[in-house]
């Protein structure tokens, strides 16, 4: 009922930018909370950060001062602005809403992207 799909992942150097983008598409009415997680090979899949409706967004600690996450309520994006990456910062990104409500549907509703594949390396 959700579709979410990621870009801008790749590979970048230590210290490097990348800006990864989501959008969501379906019969949605509103996403209260998009976010982005990541897993890295042999571990399990962590929050980086998320963003609620309103703009108050939440981040881990390994992403503060570092990471940036936003939307545009208008087109159900979200994206995540990546600087000073570190080695450690390669995983496959994950683009996540949860609070979805859906044109004649009752609840809410949930989706997950199929990720992308951000890899730090010199």
């Amino acid at each position: 009922q959700v579709q979410l799909v990621e870009s801008g992942g790749g590979l970048v150097q230590p210290g490097g930018s990348l800006r990864l983008s989501c959008a969501a598409s379906g019969s949605i009415v509103s996403i209260n909370t998009m976010a982005w997680y990541r897993q890295a090979p042999g571990k399990e899949r962590e929050l980086v950060a998320d963003i609620i409706s309103d703009g108050r967004t939440n981040y881990a600690d390994s992403a503060k001062g570092r990471f940036t996450i936003s939307r545009d309520n208008a087109k159900n994006t979200v994206y995540l602005q990546m600087n000073s990456l570190k080695p450690e910062d390669t995983a496959v990104y994950y683009c996540n809403a949860h609070g979805v409500k859906l044109i004649l549907r009752y609840g809410n509703f949930e989706g997950w992207g199929q990720g992308t594949l951000v890899t730090v390396s010199p």
